[in-house]
């Protein structure tokens, strides 16, 4: 059965699919996606399983954790694509959104016109857990009244805290355990655009160095002083950036 999934479509031209990072849903877009309509793009966004106003996990956080949790977004994104009748177009995957659109392109190379990742981990050198436990040690209930506030406007009242405490120790598309895309990237073989921050306080800019380096059709691009969410931090030059890249490669 088929996802309900909620999306939004704006504009008109060649259509550029944006993807959430591991803990929003697609408001994380509404600085972004006037620009890039704006620009001549059809944009279609959404919110994936478990997240924002689309169908939650029936057995969360069990769902939340499992091994198919990276297969079953690439199917959820295909029976999106199916319902909207695209035949080709481009994907902005934001962090974990980024893991979704790779994986999305190798299961379904003909469809994907070209890639932009910003901020998504390539690999990681210890387990996702320990990493986790690292960057994220603040629960939701001891986090910055506007950042919980922003979760609950995402999420709602009940979901928000408790995937915001699962996040912070593992599970999503980076799953457990070691994470590793390197063995997919020879084969992605459109355009794709690395977009990285200097400034990450979750991945090192080498990450965005490894895509580079193993994409056979990359361009690298670091943003200076800037955070994780790139999107967040430079709206202007993140947009900026999306359309020059695809004016480059003919769109």
């Amino acid at each position: 059965m088929k996802p309900d999934l909620y999306y939004e479509v704006h504009g008109e031209g060649d259509t550029l699919l944006l993807l959430h990072h591991g803990f929003g849903c697609s408001k994380i877009w509404g600085e972004i996606y006037p620009t890039l309509v704006k620009a001549g793009y059809r944009v279609v966004f959404y919110d994936r399983r478990g997240y924002g106003r689309s169908e939650r996990f029936e057995d969360f956080p069990a769902s939340y954790v499992s091994d198919r949790f990276r297969s079953q977004s690439v199917e959820d994104l295909a029976a999106l694509v199916e319902h909207l009748d695209l035949h080709s177009f481009h994907i902005v995957g934001q962090c974990e959104g980024g893991v979704v659109a790779l994986d999305y392109t190798a299961a379904f190379p003909d469809r994907v016109k070209t890639i932009t990742v910003s901020s998504t981990q390539c690999y990681s050198r210890v387990p996702m857990e320990e990493l986790n436990r690292e960057k994220f040690p603040t629960p939701f209930k001891d986090l910055p009244e506007g950042l919980r506030k922003k979760l609950i406007d995402w999420h709602g009242e009940e979901y928000a805290e408790p995937f915001f405490n699962q996040f912070r120790l593992y599970g999503g598309a980076y799953g457990r355990g070691i994470f590793d895309l390197r063995p997919l990237l020879p084969d992605i073989t459109c355009p794709v655009l690395v977009l990285y921050p200097d400034r990450s306080s979750i991945f090192d800019v080498d990450q965005g160095l490894a895509f580079y380096h193993r994409l056979p059709n990359a361009e690298l691009s670091v943003l200076p002083r800037c955070g994780h969410n790139t999107y967040e931090h430079y709206p202007e030059e993140y947009t900026r950036q999306i359309i020059q890249f695809l004016k480059r490669n003919g769109f």
